[in-house]
């Protein structure tokens, strides 16, 4: 770990604001560990907890107990790493309102400044590992809405800030001042704060994202790591960047950030005509009707929708198919 922060900070130092972040599982982190990441420089840490019932962390093969989750927090935080992230999943098998319930307030107990709310995705067919839990123990889509519903309340009342569709944030965290200001950013890893316009992924199967394009690197680590020695990219794949691309990414990001998409900052920002843009809203009230608001300034989602963001959004994607859909977007 010391050595690969080297290599990097070498490269790329950390801006003296600049963020560090690590995520860390609770079962695998130790005390030598921790030290050398803050020593580092890490700043914050994302803990992973899925959900904290017992029957339901041993039906995805997940045990980690409450007492060391809060553990790992303290050690985080007596070591001067200020900010903390958590990761909590709806959806789960077994999962119903009372033990989401039960989980979510023992999270805030651990007073996380941000947190993510992802809807488990249940894919046996491509997950080897998933096979092992079975699909009569999964919440039917009326209930994966309800223990959304239960959990984004709980985080609500606790005085956290909806950020998007499934994060929440306190209110002097960058992210939800971010939002506030009308700069909040989507990218592969979720909401974001950073405005830069290029995201660098390092790695086996990591996605880079530049001004031009994307770029995926090769999934396999042995293939990685050969590319790499011999002195070549490990690219795997990449799509460079034509036709309506940009404005379409930025339609999908100010609805998944903002759940409206303004006419005039697309004309101002990007090569489009009002009739090219005017055709995306129309296609896109012809698929969803009611649950959109067009307006001569834009289109929006009314907070009735707002579950059904990610599947309107998915609608100005020229590149998805029903057959890519891989899992329940609510």
């Amino acid at each position: 770990m010391r050595r690969l922060a080297d290599a990097i900070f070498a490269v790329a130092p950390l801006a003296p604001d600049g963020e560090f972040s690590v995520e860390i599982d609770p079962n695998e982190i130790d005390d030598p560990r921790l030290d050398t990441l803050a020593a580092a420089g890490m700043n914050r840490a994302s803990i992973g907890v899925q959900d904290f019932d017992p029957l339901i962390q041993t039906a995805i093969g997940r045990e980690q107990g409450y007492a060391l989750t809060r553990d790992v927090a303290e050690r985080l935080r007596a070591r001067g790493v200020a900010s903390l992230n958590a990761d909590i999943l709806y959806g789960l098998p077994h999962q119903t309102g009372p033990r989401i319930a039960d989980s979510v307030q023992k999270l805030l107990t651990l007073s996380p400044d941000r947190v993510a709310l992802y809807g488990y995705a249940h894919v046996p067919w491509m997950s080897r590992r998933q096979q092992m839990i079975p699909s009569d123990a999964m919440p039917t889509p009326e209930e994966r809405l309800g223990l959304f519903e239960t959990a984004r309340q709980l985080f609500l009342w606790d005085g956290y800030q909806e950020i998007g569709i499934d994060h929440f944030a306190k209110p002097m965290d960058g992210m939800a001042r971010a939002q506030r200001a009308g700069r909040l950013k989507r990218n592969f890893q979720g909401y974001t704060d950073d405005p830069a316009p290029v995201l660098i992924g390092l790695g086996a199967s990591s996605i880079s994202r530049f001004p031009q394009g994307l770029r995926k690197a090769v999934s396999g680590t042995a293939d990685h790591a050969k590319a790499v020695r011999a002195g070549s990219f490990a690219t795997h794949r990449g799509h460079r960047f034509s036709g309506e691309d940009t404005l379409r990414a930025r339609i999908i990001e100010a609805l998944m950030c903002d759940f409206t998409v303004s006419r005039a900052e697309l004309l101002a920002s990007f090569d489009a005509s009002p009739a090219q843009i005017e055709a995306l809203f129309q296609a896109a009230m012809a698929e969803f009707g009611s649950m959109l608001t067009l307006t001569p300034q834009g289109l929006s989602i009314p907070d009735r929708a707002r579950p059904l963001t990610r599947m309107i959004a998915r609608a100005f994607d020229a590149y998805d198919t029903a057959q890519a859909r891989h899992s329940s977007a609510v």
